[in-house]
């Protein structure tokens, strides 16, 4: 099944959770530390509903499922190549019925879901701001680094739209964004309860 799910340059790396696995592509991109801080960090709802904003190969719904911390999961993707690989891996270990992947533009949300529909949202989005320096603004990693094609307002606005009432948001940025954050999340009523300097 394992040479059936991989593609050229492809490898399947030990999750060291639940025996989950996660496909990923080196020439790409590979989940750093970040996404494993934030699962962590995340403190979920056991029988609710969560998404996974630009979530990549789909590490953050695969640690957060082995925790246990939602009864349904969805990555929403914007790079059709990522989102492939997450579906991929989502396959690999068996868990159709606990993880959606979507293809999908953040900024997009509200043709793609209802409001109020999720319990808890996360998002490992892009941090920086400017393209200064890039060779390919379009390279998978540049994508995931940059805000190409998403900005930090992008994501706080669509979890204040996609997130219940009592729901919680998780995300893990640079401190040095703080304010601006601070700022966004109160411009679409969210209240920051909860920050962990690492």
């Amino acid at each position: 099944m394992m040479s059936s799910l991989l593609k050229c340059n492809e490898r399947l790396d030990d999750l060291q959770c639940k025996g989950y696995h996660i496909i990923q592509n080196p020439d790409t991109f590979c989940f750093g530390m970040d996404a494993v801080l934030l699962s962590d960090f995340v403190t979920g709802k056991p029988k609710g509903q969560a998404i996974d904003l630009g979530t990549g190969t789909g590490v953050i719904p695969l640690l957060m499922q082995g925790q246990g911390k939602a009864s349904h999961f969805t990555g929403l993707e914007i790079q059709e190549y990522s989102a492939d690989m997450a579906s991929r891996s989502v396959m690999y270990n068996n868990l159709q019925e606990h993880i959606d992947i979507v293809c999908g533009d953040i900024k997009e949300v509200p043709c793609l879901f209802k409001a109020a529909s999720f319990d808890v949202v996360t998002s490992n989005p892009p941090y920086i701001t400017q393209s200064h320096g890039l060779e390919n603004e379009f390279e998978p990693k540049n994508i995931a680094r940059h805000e190409i094609l998403v900005s930090l307002e992008d994501v706080i606005k669509a979890a204040g739209y996609l997130l219940r009432e009592g729901g919680s948001f998780a995300m893990v940025h640079k401190p040095f964004r703080l304010a601006e954050i601070i700022r966004l999340l109160s411009k679409y009523r969210l209240e920051p309860k909860r920050m962990c300097m690492v």
